[in-house]
C-alpha cells in the first residue's frame, strides 16, 4: 500500500521565498505552500547526507584532489550511487590538486562555514541523517565543524558523523600540527565512526603500533573517547596490509572486532584511503548492525576500483609505479553499486 505523502511541519519546510506575483494564484489569490522535502516524509533506506570536504575547479576523469584528498564533488558522486543525493560545503578550493606543477586556490575558514549553515538553518534546512567530514584544513574551520554537528543534533538527535580524521599519511603530516589536538581532544568524543590510516590512529591515541593486537588495543582507546565505530582503513605490518574494524553495539561492553587482509597493488592510487571512508558511510547506511559486512563490501569496492583504474593506466602505456594514478571512478559504477565480495572478514573473537 503507498504511503499517505504527510507535510512537514513549517519549521522543516524549504521555507523559500516568492514574490508577491508568485505567490498568489488568479483562482483564489492564496499564498504558495512550500513543498515538503520528500526524503523526510517519505519512508525508505536512503539518508540524508552533508559532506564537507576539499574541492578543486578542474575535475576531468575525476581526479584525486590535494595532497592526497579525494575531492568532495567525487564523495557526491559516490554516495549518490550508495545513498542519495548530498548536500556538501567546501573546506577548500583550488584550482588543481598538487601532484600537478602549477595550483592556486584557498583553504576556507569557521566564518565563512558559519555563514552557509545559517542560511539553511534560515530555510529550515538543517536536518540530516548523516555527516561526513575529510580534509579540513584550518583550525577555524575545524572549530566550527564541532559547532555544526551540535546543531545537527539538536535538529536530528540520531544524526550519524563519519570522521575521516586527514591528517597525514606514512610518517608525514598534511596539516598544521595544531589541527592534531583540535580532532584527539574535541573531535574523536563527537563522532560516530572513525576511518583514520595507521599514521592518523597513533597521532589520535599516542600508541605506536607495530602489532595487530596493537591495532585492537588503539580501536579500544577511541571507543572509551567516544565512537561507537572505528575503522583502521590501512595498517602496515610485516610488509602485509590489513584493516581492522571494530563495532562496539554497546557502551563499556566489548567490541565486535575483525580484521581483512588486503593485498598489495603495485601502484600508488592518491586518495584511497577516502574513497574508503565515502564506501564505508554508504554500506554502512545498508548494513548498519553488521560493520563487517560493510567493510567486506567497501573493501571490495574499493579493489575492484584501483585494479580498473591500473588496467586502463596499463593500457594507455603508463608505467604505474611512476606516479601517484587518479582514481577511475565514473567508469566504475558498477563496481560501486554491485561489489562482487572476495575479502572476507575474520573476527577476532
Amino acid at each position: 500500500m503507498k504511503q499517505p505523502l504527510v507535510l512537514l511541519p513549517r519549521r522543516l519546510h524549504l521555507g523559500l521565498r516568492t514574490s508577491a506575483s508568485s505567490s498568489a494564484r488568479s483562482s483564489g489569490g492564496s499564498a504558495m505552500t512550500p513543498p515538503p522535502i520528500l526524503s523526510l516524509v517519505l519512508p525508505s533506506e536512503t539518508g540524508r547526507v552533508l559532506s564537507i570536504q576539499s574541492h578543486t575547479v578542474q575535475h576531468i576523469n575525476i581526479p584525486i584532489g590535494c595532497r592526497g584528498i579525494f575531492l568532495n564533488e567525487n564523495f557526491v558522486f559516490l554516495l549518490r550511487l550508495l545513498i542519495s543525493s548530498p548536500d556538501r560545503q567546501n573546506s577548500l578550493v583550488c584550482s588543481w590538486w598538487d601532484g600537478y606543477p602549477t595550483f592556486k586556490g584557498h583553504v576556507l575558514n569557521g566564518q565563512q562555514l558559519c555563514d552557509l549553515i545559517e542560511g539553511l538553518s534560515a530555510n529550515h534546512l538543517l536536518y540530516y541523517t548523516h555527516l561526513l567530514t575529510g580534509y579540513i584544513g584550518s583550525v577555524t574551520f575545524l572549530e566550527m565543524v564541532l559547532q555544526v554537528v551540535e546543531r545537527l543534533r539538536v535538529v536530528n538527535p540520531g544524526l550519524l558523523y563519519v570522521c575521516d580524521p586527514v591528517m597525514g599519511d606514512e610518517g608525514k603530516l598534511y596539516v598544521a600540527p595544531d589541527l592534531v589536538s583540535v580532532y584527539r581532544e574535541k573531535v574523536v568524543p563527537v563522532a560516530s565512526m572513525l576511518t583514520p590510516n595507521h599514521f592518523e590512529i597513533e597521532l589520535l591515541t599516542g600508541l605506536r603500533i607495530t602489532s595487530e593486537s596493537d591495532g585492537l588495543k588503539a580501536c579500544n582507546i577511541l571507543h572509551a573517547a567516544g565512537p561507537s565505530k572505528v575503522v583502521i582503513t590501512s595498517l602496515s605490518i610485516k610488509e602485509k596490509v590489513f584493516l581492522i574494524g571494530s563495532h562496539q553495539k554497546v557502551k563499556g561492553q566489548s567490541p565486535q572486532q575483525f580484521k581483512i587482509v588486503i593485498p598489495k597493488i603495485p601502484a600508488y592510487f592518491t586518495g584511497s584511503g577516502d574513497l574508503m571512508t565515502a564506501l564505508l558511510l554508504g554500506w554502512s547506511n545498508k548494513y548498519p548492525d553488521n560493520l563487517a559486512k560493510a567493510s567486506e563490501l567497501a573493501v571490495s569496492s574499493l579493489q575492484a576500483v584501483l585494479q580498473r583504474t591500473l588496467a586502463d593506466y596499463t593500457t594507455a602505456g603508463f608505467d604505474p609505479q611512476s606516479s601517484s594514478l587518479e582514481i577511475r571512478l565514473v567508469q566504475s559504477q558498477d563496481d560501486i553499486r554491485n561489489p562482487e565480495i572476495k575479502l572476507k572478514a575474520e573476527s577476532y573473537t
